[in-house]
């Protein structure tokens, strides 16, 4: 996984065999909690999805202590697996073997992944409105829920306001391209 210092990147891992990752609310909740403690420092995050087999992160790199990020993220990965073996009486591994990393090298594509990461519940059927899943950062950017993890820079750079936001999100909806899925 190639990563740079003060470069965006589309962080995103899935299960095995499409198995559930996350199985209750406190897995997600326990996986953000860790997530948010391992990386502080590291990478900022600008928006986020955990989806029942997979997850999605818009961060920066902040670090240049590349091997160190790296490093952090199998343990990020193979910490939350063990933990959900030992509850759940299962053995081996959870997630395919590497973490992608694509780079984001321009704003078109930062905006189509910042509006893609939040379809993402749409897309498989889970709800109807962005604002409905609770594992997403798509709440806390369009100011209905108070959460932290994220960065709201983003938000502030590239729209005149949060419901501009809200309007260029549900207007995307049905624009992304297949590729990115």
């Amino acid at each position: 996984m190639k990563l740079q210092t003060g470069s965006y990147y589309h962080l995103y891992n899935r299960s095995n065999n499409q198995e559930l990752v996350f199985r209750t609310q406190d897995n997600y909740l326990y996986f953000l909690k860790n997530f948010r403690k391992r990386f502080d420092g590291l990478l900022t995050v600008f928006a986020y999805c955990l989806m029942p087999t997979h997850f999605h992160f818009l961060t920066r790199v902040d670090t240049h202590k590349i091997n160190e990020l790296r490093q952090k993220i199998g343990i990020q990965l193979s910490s939350y697996t063990k933990a959900l073996n030992k509850v759940f009486q299962r053995n081996g591994s959870l997630f395919q073997q590497h973490t992608k990393a694509k780079h984001i090298d321009d704003r078109s594509y930062l905006l189509t992944i910042l509006t893609y990461i939040h379809q993402n519940p749409i897309r498989a059927g889970l709800v109807k409105e962005l604002q409905a899943w609770p594992y997403s950062s798509y709440p806390d950017l369009a100011d209905l829920r108070n959460g932290t993890l994220v960065d709201p820079l983003i938000i502030n750079q590239y729209f005149n306001s949060v419901e501009d936001f809200r309007i260029f999100s549900k207007q995307t909806i049905h624009t992304i391209e297949k590729k990115y899925f």
